[in-house]
């Protein structure tokens, strides 16, 4: 039973209130719920945002001691907040005496099983088409959008060299960047919050198992598609490929589900998927589609699904997902294929394209070099993950109102085209113009015949960028160009992530990471004799992988990523290398940059591993208490009263139980809720209400006989709250019997079972709620996800110690 309290307010600098719940017991985390002194109406700025939650049902303060409590200063530690309002996914089925008749009836029908299957593959297919699709609109708005802001600026440069107006071109530079931001911040600030970032965080966190309003959402994905093209053609330092993938997963939860509860349109179809077990499954399709359709990467979306989505993985599931990422390869590369005006070629695999690296060779005495080098991307991404850390922790503080997010991003887009001109005005790389030269080509300050070669790191695209910086010829840039590219990239790229816009940080990444190795390239050649040895292309890749390891802390799907859009196995050893000592060497500091994020917002998520010394942790110390219960046989009234009054989403049904005895339980150690014999959730519940399954109904029999599992899903995922069930003052008086339709699988622990296996029982199954009982089978508990996750591990002076976060209601 999770505690109560569901509103979860913007951590903030204001003074908090402390309450009691009445569902806490002295081993429990304290509660304090924020006070916002701001105006009621910029409440609703971080609606459906990752920094505030959202319920469908009011605000339930339950009981307290005292209705006026005192003001309290209380210190909040940012890094040991959890936030009471997040719920969590069923991902357990609920086995009762109805699913079981249903598993029953289907296991006769083999075709129904067949067909039941088939339908998951065309989901897939329909996910992987779908995520092609968006994909390459996406990259045709950002290239023509681009485009456009190119031919604008070098009109104005081509006519002002000589005219001596070359603040004309910055002006328009600045107009097209601010303009285009404006619409993209707006889109995310006002319309679905939610859509900022790279949308990695939250999608980690619904495939964990947590829900976060709005994420997959159709209002998202066209704000997420919109807001990621303004946002890249803009010029902030930002890419696409991390949308892509929280694209591809709203996508194949709207697909999965045969309906859009959002534009309250339902087709009808795949309702027997209409359920969080099969839900997630597709949504693990469709971020790994995704990355496939950013990357060229269909093996590398599977393992990226793998190792920084899917919890609950299993075998079933690596076909179709492989299968979805193939699609929507293939799908990108029919439609890119026709931008370019070359139907039917199909040599555009991803939206990002690394080039050739046939000619790039290593020698073995260069791998303890790449150590080097990922030990520093490592440091570096430290550096930047505690950067973003603190600017995460001022906006949320600070930063609250919709108007306030709007107006930053317009600042962060002056700054990066001020940054960008400053360095194309010191930088004097000129280069001679050639023959048969490309188009985003600018003379800029140059003489005459000459072009810009710093200015083509900003009017490219960004994934144009990252090619010129691994194949460009030797001599292209300076090292103090690159250097000032780097730093300035860095410190813009740590800037804009967290921005009320869509943003991706892999490009970044690879960008500042890209630079910096080409100057360990450089500085080797003219270190050494013999430079023949030094390929400036092998340590551009290195550095680039080294810094986006370091900050993101990925291992096993980055390096088939990056193999595969090499096209280069070779270079898979010094890839995985630098990745490898990245994350080791980063993870000394801090966590990668999207559990910092998942952790900031407090988000419980449960790790991969229970904690150190979890073990002597116990279920009666973890534990909820006391409980709220129902009998076998409930009465309608108390139903209603206890779904009013608590916000719990899962109920211990027992026997042997009195909710209204006043008589205190004797020699017990722990008070006790009655014989356990399953439980019930408040979804089903409610649907009962709905459908009169009252013992004293007439017509009873012949419902149940027609009730299938479906209609307690009729609407899924948003759920009919107790207030709008309407129940007359007679049937008040009714009963309902509920052991024909708990979940009589549901698992329990004993009371003296330790943390870690609680631990690993939630890891494993994907559980929700898990009962604690005694050795006389009574309910003493329940352990919720929260109850796990309010523990976390601190190391002082070489010593390792648990310790409780503080909840925030």
């Amino acid at each position: 039973m999770p505690r109560s309290g569901e509103n979860t307010p913007l951590l903030n600098n204001s003074r908090l209130h402390s309450r009691t719940s009445r569902s806490s017991s002295s081993d429990s985390a304290p509660y304090f719920y924020s006070d916002i002194n701001s105006d009621p109406r910029d409440l609703r700025d971080g609606a459906g945002d990752f920094n505030s939650i959202e319920t469908l049902e009011d605000n339930h303060s339950g009981n307290v001691e005292n209705p006026e409590p005192q003001e309290k200063d209380v210190k909040i530690d940012e890094e040991h907040i959890l936030k009471a309002g997040f719920e969590s996914l069923d991902y357990e089925v609920s086995d009762n005496l109805i699913y079981q008749k249903e598993e029953k009836d289907k296991s006769s029908k083999k075709l129904a099983l067949h067909w039941r299957e088939v339908r998951r593959w065309i989901i897939c297919f329909l996910i992987g088409v779908l995520t092609g699709l968006t994909a390459g609109i996406i990259d045709l708005g950002v290239e023509k959008v681009s485009g456009l802001k190119f031919e604008s600026v070098k009109d104005l440069v081509d006519k002002c060299v000589t005219g001596n107006c070359m603040y004309y071109p910055l002006l328009v530079w600045l107009a097209f960047n601010m303009g285009l931001v404006l619409v993209g911040s707006i889109l995310t600030a006002y319309v679905e919050p939610v859509a900022a970032g790279s949308g990695i965080p939250q999608i980690k966190c619904y495939l964990n198992g947590v829900i976060v309003p709005h994420v997959v959402r159709i209002k998202t994905l066209i704000t997420k598609v919109v807001g990621v093209v303004c946002a890249v053609a803009g010029g902030l330092a930002v890419g696409k490929e991390g949308p892509m993938i929280h694209s591809g997963a709203v996508i194949a939860a709207g697909v999965s589900q045969g309906r859009s509860t959002s534009l309250k349109l339902d087709f009808s179809i795949f309702k027997d998927f209409r359920s969080d077990r099969e839900k997630r499954d597709f949504v693990s399709a469709g971020a790994a589609a995704g990355v496939a359709a950013a990357f060229g990467a269909p093996v590398g979306g599977v393992l990226f699904s793998l190792e920084e989505g899917a919890s609950f993985w299993n075998q079933a599931l690596v076909w179709r997902i492989f299968f979805s990422s193939m699609v929507s390869t293939m799908t990108l590369n029919i439609v890119q294929s026709y931008i370019k005006n070359h139907p039917w070629e199909l040599s555009y695999a991803g939206l990002i394209n690394f080039g050739t690296f046939g000619n790039v060779n290593y020698q073995f005495m260069e791998l303890f070099l790449v150590i080097v080098m990922g030990a520093i991307g490592g440091l570096l991404g430290a550096l930047f993950n505690h950067i973003n850390f603190k600017l995460t922790i001022f906006r949320m503080r600070f930063i609250q109102r919709r108007w306030q997010r709007v107006i930053e991003v317009i600042m962060v887009a002056a700054y990066t085209a001020a940054f960008a001109y400053i360095l194309i005005f010191f930088s004097q790389d000129c280069l001679p113009l050639v023959e048969n030269r490309e188009p985003m080509l600018m003379q800029y300050f140059c003489k005459d015949g000459e072009f810009s070669s710093s200015a083509r790191l900003f009017f490219d695209t960004p994934e144009a960028t990252v090619k010129n910086l691994f194949h460009s010829n030797p001599g292209t840039y300076r090292p103090l160009t690159l250097f000032i590219f780097a730093a300035g990239y860095f410190f813009l790229a740590c800037w804009t992530y967290g921005l009320s816009v869509p943003s991706g940080l892999f490009i970044p990444s690879l960008l500042v990471g890209a630079a910096w190795g080409r100057i360990v390239g450089i500085v080797l050649s003219m270190a050494s004799e013999n430079s023949g040895w030094v390929n400036l292309s092998f340590y551009s890749l290195v550095g680039a992988s080294a810094m986006l390891g370091g900050i993101v802390r990925m291992t096993i799907s980055l390096t088939v990523i990056i193999m595969e859009a090499t096209s280069n196995v070779p270079l898979g050893l010094p890839v995985m290398i630098s990745l490898i000592v990245a994350k080791w060497v980063g993870d000394q500091f801090n966590e990668g940059i999207y559990d910092i994020h998942i952790h900031v917002q407090g988000v419980p998520m449960l790790g991969w591993e229970p904690l150190p010394l979890s073990a002597n942790l116990s279920a009666k110390s973890v534990m909820s208490h006391p409980v709220s219960v129902f009998r076998t046989v409930e009465t309608v009234e108390r139903i209603i009263r206890v779904l009013k009054e608590e916000k719990h989403n899962g109920f211990p049904v027992v026997m042997d139980y009195d909710p209204d005895s006043s008589t205190p339980q004797e020699n017990v150690e722990v008070e006790t809720f009655g014989t356990f014999r399953g439980l019930i959730l408040r979804s089903q519940l409610i649907m009962m209400l709905k459908k009169k399954l009252f013992v004293e109904n007439p017509n009873l029999q012949k419902i149940l006989k027609d009730l299938k599992m479906e209609n307690f899903n009729d609407l899924y995922p948003r759920y009919l709250p107790i207030q709008r069930v309407s129940i007359s003052p007679e049937e008040a008086n009714f009963t309902v019997n509920l052991e024909a339709f708990m979940n009589q699988s549901q698992h329990v622990v004993l009371e003296s079972a330790s943390y870690s296996s609680i631990f690993s029982k939630f890891r494993s199954l994907g559980l929700r709620h898990v009962v604690v009982i005694n050795f006389q089978n009574q309910v003493v508990g329940i352990v919720t996800r929260k109850d796990l996750a309010r523990y976390t591990v601190e190391s002082h002076n070489g010593q390792i110690s648990i310790v409780e976060k503080m909840i925030i209601l």
